[in-house]
């Protein structure tokens, strides 16, 4: 058996719970399947933690993933803790957690399933061979700048400060050229540079960095024009890098290309092999505990867990078909079904998925 890693695990609220343990029961398959060998350790995050421990980061669960060689999360809040203060919103633990643990990039895969064309609404012809990767930078930027308010001339005011250095742009960067490089050798890298500063610098930063990466042929974009584009033109992309509220929005955009938010996968990355990895999704209350929430998203996430952590490129690979096989063979959760009545639960979803992999 390969070296036993430590998985840390966070399920956090509503749904994630229940779309974790189906992940969980992939990696146990692959146990069996590969030799690979898991060890997993459970801690409390996001909502769940403020109510039982009065903080969404605890700090045990902080000291489990530095210990840990990846971490599988779940999704956080909900509309319970909608009107906290803003420690006290699972959001803040988010942004908390990807600081303390200097995961500076979020990876953001959207491929379009042939057989889930009809799920999304652009017409199959503009989605037609699209496959793109959104390059997010995750610890800079407006979410993380000074915020306050203040009184003006016309009443209270509120400023939220974006700031970027060179330093975070380069290496977000980097990490962007690199992984076009394993791919059709795109990149687009979008900013607003006709109108901010901050996106100037970063134009700039991506114009002295291209000079490494001959190999690959750049392309700046504005970020509302990319709006457009990826709703116009979406297979034309390749690897999408951006700033964090950009990167925010437009990975959600490319996700319901898809036809639902419920199959992206994400992984967010630091300087070495450790990664946090979790569904693009949120927590979904108002269906959470019902059983039908769709776990595809959650199982993807391993795949990703295995090839950019662990190098596992077989059991990804495996899991990754496997997950196909079953789309293929009609069945679908309720996200993505056409014929809601022939609808199968999360359980169910998770038991088909894992029954398929093999090597």
């Amino acid at each position: 058996m390969a070296d036993v890693k430590k998985i840390a695990v966070i399920a956090g609220d509503g749904i994630g719970p229940e779309v974790v343990a189906e992940a969980i029961k992939a990696m146990k398959k692959t146990e069996e399947v590969f030799g690979y060998g898991f060890e997993f350790e459970h801690g409390l995050f996001g909502g769940i933690a403020i109510d039982e421990k009065g903080t969404p980061l605890p700090e045990d669960t902080l000291a489990m993933c530095k210990r840990s060689d990846a971490v599988l999360l779940g999704a956080v809040g909900g509309p319970k803790w909608d009107n906290n203060s803003k420690e006290l919103r699972p959001e803040t633990g988010l942004l908390g957690i990807r600081k303390a643990l200097g995961l500076f990039s979020n990876i953001r895969p959207a491929n379009v399933f042939d057989c889930l064309k009809e799920a999304s609404t652009l017409k199959p012809e503009v989605l037609e061979g699209t496959d793109l990767i959104v390059v997010r930078e995750l610890t800079g930027g407006i979410y993380f700048g000074e915020k306050f308010r203040r009184e003006g001339e016309n009443g209270q005011e509120a400023v939220d400060t974006c700031v970027y250095n060179v330093n975070e742009i380069e290496r977000i960067v980097r990490q962007a050229f690199e992984i076009a490089r394993t791919r059709s050798k795109r990149l687009a890298s979008v900013d607003k540079a006709n109108v901010l500063e901050t996106s100037r610098l970063w134009r700039e930063t991506v114009i002295r960095i291209a000079t490494d990466y001959p190999d690959v042929e750049l392309e700046h974009v504005l970020v509302d024009n990319c709006a457009m584009q990826l709703l116009r033109r979406p297979a034309s992309f390749d690897v999408i890098v951006t700033e964090n509220m950009f990167g925010d929005i437009l990975s959600d955009e490319a996700a319901m290309l898809t036809g639902s938010i419920g199959m992206l996968s994400s992984a967010s990355l630091g300087e070495g092999a450790f990664g946090l990895y979790e569904p693009v999704h949120g927590s979904a209350p108002d269906i959470a505990g019902q059983g039908i929430a769709n776990p595809i998203a959650t199982i993807l996430s391993v795949a990703l867990m295995f090839r950019l952590t662990f190098g596992y490129h077989d059991a990804a690979e495996a899991i990754e078909r496997a997950v196909k096989e079953v789309l293929d063979a009609g069945h679908r959760t309720g996200d993505i079904a056409v014929d809601k009545s022939k609808a199968i639960g999360t359980t169910a979803m998770g038991d088909l998925i894992v029954n398929a992999i093999r090597k």
